[in-house]
């Protein structure tokens, strides 16, 4: 199967909101406004210095994604990027799409002079990933995340 790469262009950005509506609703069972979702991913397009998108395409359909978020560390003296927003069409799964969207952002972050390095956040439960990502060579950090969301109710 033929998967090209891309970044996401204001184009995208209906299909990247209902990606990240079902991934959301498969993964933590929350319905998200799709409303809000669409002006969040056309905010990412209108302010680069906050990140981007890549796609996964397959015959001209978008068929995965991931988002490519910015985090300072001043111990590194470099930025990470954080992986987020990562959905894969159910029937293109487990067909090395998330593997390819992944190399190729290891790809492009390795061709800047600023990036230390890649992380992500998942759920705990969520094994599957897990086994993906240590496939991949990430490995798990010793930090759990805290939060407190002004916008989601759990």
């Amino acid at each position: 199967m033929k998967i090209t790469i891309r970044k996401g262009i204001q184009s995208d950005a209906r299909i990247i909101a209902e990606f990240n509506a079902a991934m959301a609703l498969e993964t933590e069972h929350l319905t998200l406004d799709i409303s809000r979702l669409l002006l969040g991913v056309k905010g990412l397009f209108d302010n680069s210095d906050k990140g981007f998108y890549l796609v996964a395409e397959h015959s001209g359909v978008v068929v995965g994604q991931m988002m490519i978020t910015y985090e300072w560390s001043d111990w590194r003296n470099g930025v990470f990027w954080w992986i987020q927003s990562v959905y894969v069409l159910p029937e293109y799964r487990a067909q090395k799409i998330f593997r390819t969207l992944y190399e190729h952002a290891i790809t492009l972050a390795k061709e800047q002079q600023n990036v230390c390095g890649l992380r992500l956040y998942v759920e705990k439960e969520n094994e599957r990933a897990h086994h993906v990502y240590e496939k991949l060579g990430m490995t798990l950090t010793n930090y759990d995340m805290y939060e407190v969301d002004f916008v989601l109710n759990r």
